[in-house]
């Protein structure tokens, strides 16, 4: 405000407010009407009052530190566990979150009415995308456990069915440090140290590609030729794999004991065997230990010595961590069109590898190409010829040889030696074409084996026997010693095929009058708890059932994606009663009387053939399918009768 009438024309600003004892006070307080002017002057010590403390907030600033102490450690605890254990704690806890959520799913809305809405489907749903998204995000071990899990998934809902049947063994490439690392670690020398490599084409050095020709859940590996022309496959474990594998199991241990506890079904007793497995199938000594096991087994067999191949292991270029075999050309089991079309490599010719040599390349013209480009990924030529120069070519190979093979060599390992190899899908499996033009079967990746006590072995060649012949009387002895009061499902397990079940009329009335919800609300209790009367006598339940599941349903899977060329429930009946009277460890006197049984049980085996080719004729027809087919469509009826419900993608392997 300016004030007027002062001397000279000069104004002086007069604030509307001034401050007085530490407030602002109107200009009307300062001067009163008729009195003295007095000129404005700052407020003396006096004036403004005693001083006052500053407001504190010692509850924040005590929240502040306990938030930054907080960040600081989990960033430095989060830093330890991605460098010591490769985010092991991390994925632990990503799995008990996603555990935690499923349960408490589980616990409101399992019933025929859920409280948040839906179906019992939309349940099933949702839980198994998240677990499949839990599987996906963590990968390495927490694959193979997906895939243990997937090997009883006939026993889970279809919709875990179904997610389970996209559980496949392709992952991404660890980085060439790595796989230099994991060699540097377990021999002590560099990568070309051990295999005598160069990766700069030195002259009287091997050859070596940094790319992977495969890369699976916890290994990858890589193609060699080394110094004296071998051509070798170097299977080398993820890195990170050690460092996290006492992470997983001991996640996957606590997850299934909590909710075998909340759920009440035993299914932790499974657990200390499947990481067993599991644990063994990462220790590559022990599958080089396997693999020459099998080897021996076959050289001994005159019928499949023949037939099919073992590739060799180097010993000295193997480790727990790395495994090095002969290099395998042939063709995938999953190739029909490979493995059918007309052969035009030459007559009298074998397949490229056949007889342990590859046909050679022109290996300093690699090298040279090595020197002007060093980060070359393919080296080892791809060896088509056999083909034709259009491509079109094939092995020339009967889908029935290659089956009979195929079902031969695992009813040897199941009724013969006890010793089987649990993992035979087609990935696991090549073909190649013997000179003489018959089918070779080439076995990899022997990991994972179950190796079967006498006595299991031969109760179960029994039980074959006595399920093909109908001798319910057998099979209730040998389901009672197993401790599985459901005699009628194990024969079905067993067989992969239905082995009839029955429903009275009191049921059928009862269950005609329930909702669909309803309905399908009790065929999921009666699953849970025919699953809890199974596994519930852990002392008696042989838990190699789980093992022969998995390799039976893949030997199916394979019979009918080639169309079901060969009757394998025969064909597995007579290996298990021919091996009862070949048993050696059995008396005389017990042999002979399997040898007499061998010959009226092969009469009434030739009865199948008539439904295995009636079968067949419709199948050339083309009006139905093959006999495996029109067993499935069987089992899954009889199935949904028991509360089970199956699905096709499961027996494709």
């Amino acid at each position: 405000m300016l004030r007027r009438g002062l001397p000279g024309g000069l104004r002086t600003f007069v604030p509307a407010r001034v401050p007085h004892h530490g407030t602002w006070i109107s200009r009307r307080h300062v001067q009163t009407s008729g009195g003295p002017f007095q000129p404005l002057r700052p407020p003396s010590p006096s004036d403004l009052g005693a001083p006052r403390a500053a407001k504190q907030y010692p509850r924040g600033r005590k929240w502040t530190r306990r938030i930054l102490r907080l960040v600081l450690v989990g960033g430095v605890l989060y830093l330890a566990d991605r460098q010591i254990y490769s985010s092991g704690g991390m994925r632990s806890l990503r799995t008990f979150t996603t555990g935690l959520i499923i349960a408490v799913d589980y616990k409101l809305n399992f019933r025929a009415n859920p409280i948040t809405g839906g179906t019992i489907q939309d349940l099933h749903f949702r839980n198994a995308q998240r677990v499949f998204d839990l599987i996906g995000a963590n990968g390495g071990l927490y694959t193979k456990i997906g895939q243990a899990i997937a090997m009883q998934s006939a026993l889970l809902p279809p919709e875990f069915q179904k997610m389970f049947a996209r559980m496949f063994d392709d992952a991404y490439q660890d980085e060439w440090r790595d796989v230099e690392a994991v060699i540097k670690e377990d021999f002590g020398k560099s990568v070309e140290e051990v295999f005598g490599v160069s990766f700069t084409g030195k002259e009287g050095f091997g050859l070596m590609e940094k790319k992977a020709r495969a890369s699976a859940s916890v290994a990858q590996v890589h193609w060699a030729k080394l110094p004296d022309g071998r051509e070798v496959a170097i299977k080398v474990q993820k890195r990170e794999i050690a460092k996290q594998r006492s992470w997983d199991l001991w996640s996957f241990k606590t997850v299934t004991w909590l909710y075998s506890r909340w759920f009440n079904l035993p299914f932790d007793t499974l657990v200390p065997f499947i990481t067993e497995r599991l644990d063994l199938e990462m220790d590559f000594e022990n599958e080089a230990k396997n693999s020459e096991t099998m080897r021996a087994l076959l050289l001994a067999e005159p019928t499949l010595r023949t037939r099919v191949y073992i590739p060799k292991v180097y010993e000295d270029m193997s480790s727990r961590r790395v495994l090095t075999t002969e290099w395998i050309e042939g063709v995938r089991l999953w190739d029909k069109e490979a493995l059918t079309s007309r052969w035009v490599g030459g007559y009298g010719k074998a397949s490229p590898g056949v007889g342990g040599k590859l046909p050679d390349f022109d290996v300093d013209a690699v090298r040279r190409a090595v020197r002007t480009q060093p980060h070359i990924e393919k080296l080892k030529p791809e060896r088509q010829e056999w083909r034709g120069p259009r491509g079109k070519g094939g092995l020339g190979l009967s889908p029935k040889e290659v089956m009979t093979t195929m079902v031969d060599l695992f009813s040897a390992q199941i009724y013969s030696w006890g010793v089987v190899h649990c993992d035979p899908h087609p990935g696991n499996i090549f073909i190649r074409r013997l000179a003489n033009g018959r089918a070779e079967l080439v076995l990899i990746d022997h990991g994972l084996y179950s190796y079967l006590e006498p006595s299991f072995r031969r109760q179960y060649c029994q039980l074959w026997k006595a399920l093909l012949t109908f001798d319910n009387k057998t099979i209730q002895s040998i389901a009672t010693d197993w401790g599985i009061g459901a005699a009628e499902f194990l024969g079905s397990a067993t067989l992969l095929r239905p082995y009839e079940g029955h429903k009275d009329a009191e049921t059928k009335e009862r269950e005609s009058k329930m909702s669909n919800r309803e309905r399908s609300f009790q065929m999921q209790q009666k699953m849970m708890d025919g699953v809890r009367d199974m596994l519930s006598n852990e002392d008696k339940w042989p838990k190699e059932l789980i093992f022969l599941g998995r390799n039976m349903r893949i030997v199916q899977g394979n019979n009918q994606y080639l169309g079901s060329p060969v009757n394998r429930v025969k064909m597995m009946g007579q290996w298990a009663s021919r091996s009862l009277y070949e048993d050696k460890n059995l008396p005389i006197g017990r042999r002979f009387e399997n040898a007499v049984n061998h010959v009226f049980f092969k009469l009434v085996l030739a009865a199948s053939d008539v439904a295995f080719y009636f079968f067949k004729m419709r199948q050339w027809l083309g009006i139905g399918g093959g006999m495996e087919d029109e067993m499935e469509i069987r089992m899954r009826q009889m199935a949904e009768e028991m509360g089970v419900e199956l699905q096709q993608p499961i027996f494709d392997g």
